[in-house]
Order: structure tokens, then sequence, then C-alpha cells
């Protein structure tokens, strides 16, 4: 049955898309449940960061292709939904990406703010070897995590890049030795810091670095900070973890 997987790990949301017979291809009901699941853990105070994964062997085959023969405006647009949920999360999202990411699949893993790959991931846009043009904003999303020329290499000249190649590119963060729940239980722990920070927190800061990333000045990101960093400022959160630190540093040995 396809359907999405949510499981807790403490603060930590782990949503799956599961559909392994079918390689996790997006269909509309599944994007409309990877929206629904991603609005869930915006809406949950108790989770605080969120991992993006698929049910092996793959991590999302793309866009299921008997919809794409038929598919409008409208139909894009609603397999878009899930991808598009994970991209404008306010929380931290991690995709951990175990197999074949591709096309829209690889817009769900470029949505995501870093990428943990296993040993058998792979990425690989695709859109122009199926004669369909790029969409739900792929061409912007890879030039950003990328650059311009490994973009056209990849989105242009079909290059495929191994968790190793994309490691190297820039484009996963880290790679995970091992299977399916080894990468998750790593993307899990990587996560533990934001699922200790302040929730709130956590939210401004990823809306700050979306501010600032386009921004001409050092200048203009001071301000652009200023504001939040004030605000934390007088936060009972920042009062708490500063009087324990100070508690630690008075009663440390001498």
């Amino acid at each position: 049955m396809a359907e999405i997987l949510v499981e807790r790990h403490g603060r930590v949301a782990v949503v799956t898309v599961h559909d392994p017979e079918r390689r996790n291809a997006l269909t509309r009901d599944l994007s409309a449940g990877l929206a629904g699941a991603v609005a869930d853990a915006e809406n949950d105070r108790d989770v605080h960061a969120l991992v993006v994964t698929g049910t092996p062997p793959a991590f999302c085959a793309g866009a299921d292709l008997t919809l794409l023969g038929a598919a409008r405006e409208e139909g894009l647009r609603a397999v878009y939904a899930g991808f598009l949920a994970v991209a404008n999360c306010a929380l931290p999202t991690i995709a951990a990406v175990g197999g074949a990411a591709v096309g829209a699949g690889f817009n769900l893993a470029l949505a995501a703010d870093i990428r943990i790959a296993g040993p058998r991931a792979r990425f690989d846009a695709r859109f122009l070897q199926l004669g369909l043009h790029p969409g739900g904003g792929m061409t912007w999303m890879i030039q950003r995590a990328l650059g311009p020329q490994r973009a056209a290499a990849m989105t242009l000249f079909g290059e495929i890049l191994d968790a190793e190649n994309a490691l190297a590119a820039g484009l996963a963060h880290r790679v995970v030795l091992g299977d399916h729940d080894t990468l998750v239980a790593e993307a899990v722990a990587y996560a533990q810091p934001a699922a200790d920070a302040p929730r709130d927190l956590l939210i401004a800061t990823k809306r700050t670095l979306r501010a600032t990333r386009e921004l001409p000045a050092h200048a203009d990101a001071v301000d652009t900070e200023i504001v939040p960093q004030l605000e934390s400022l007088d936060s009972p959160e920042f009062a708490a973890r500063l009087a324990a630190m100070q508690s630690r540093i008075t009663h440390s040995p001498k």
C-alpha cells in the first residue's frame, strides 16, 4: 500500500515515502500525504526537526509516469505539493537519501536543508532524458545547491552523481555507510542539536538564513539579524541556559 509513514524519535519526526514496489514514485495522494505530514510536524510543538526518506530500494523515483502522461498544470502542481512543503518547511530538514533520487525525487532531496547519503544513493535530474522540461523549481534549487556549471552538467548533459561524487560536489553533506536503518539513525542523530535547541529560535534562525542568503552586503545581514537576536536575548530559554552555564562555571573545579 502506498502511504506516508511518520515515526517520532524524540523531537525528530521521520517521514517516509512508502511505495517500494513503485520505487516511491510520487502520486497526487503521496504528495498530498507528504505535505500533510510536514504541516503536522510544523504544528506540533514537540517536533523540532524533520527527516525525509524513502523506503528502499529507492529514495524517490520521481513523479508517477502514468500520471505525467495526462498531466496539465493542476496535476503537476499537485505532484509538486509534497516536495514544496519540505522546501518551505519552517523547521530544519534533512533528506536521508538511501537510493535513487530521480526527477521529482531529486527535487525532494534538493528541497531539504541538507542531504545525508547512503552508499547506494544516486542523484539524477533525468527530465530532459524523458523529453520533459524541468519543473517544480528544480533549476532554481540545483543552481543554489551546486552552482551554474554543475547544475548545467546534471540538467543539460545528464550527469548522475553517486554518493561519493555528491559529497565531493557539495550536494550531499555526508555519506553514511551501512543499510537504510543505519542511514536514518545517523540522520536522526545529526538532527539532535536542533532537537535540543529552542523551537522558536530554530524557526527564526532558519527564516533569517533564507533572508540573508541573497543580501548584497554584510551590513545588511547585521541589520536583518539584530531584531531576532534581541528577541532571543529576552527569551526565557536564553535566561535558563545562561544561568545553567554560569552555574557550571561557578561549580567547576578550580
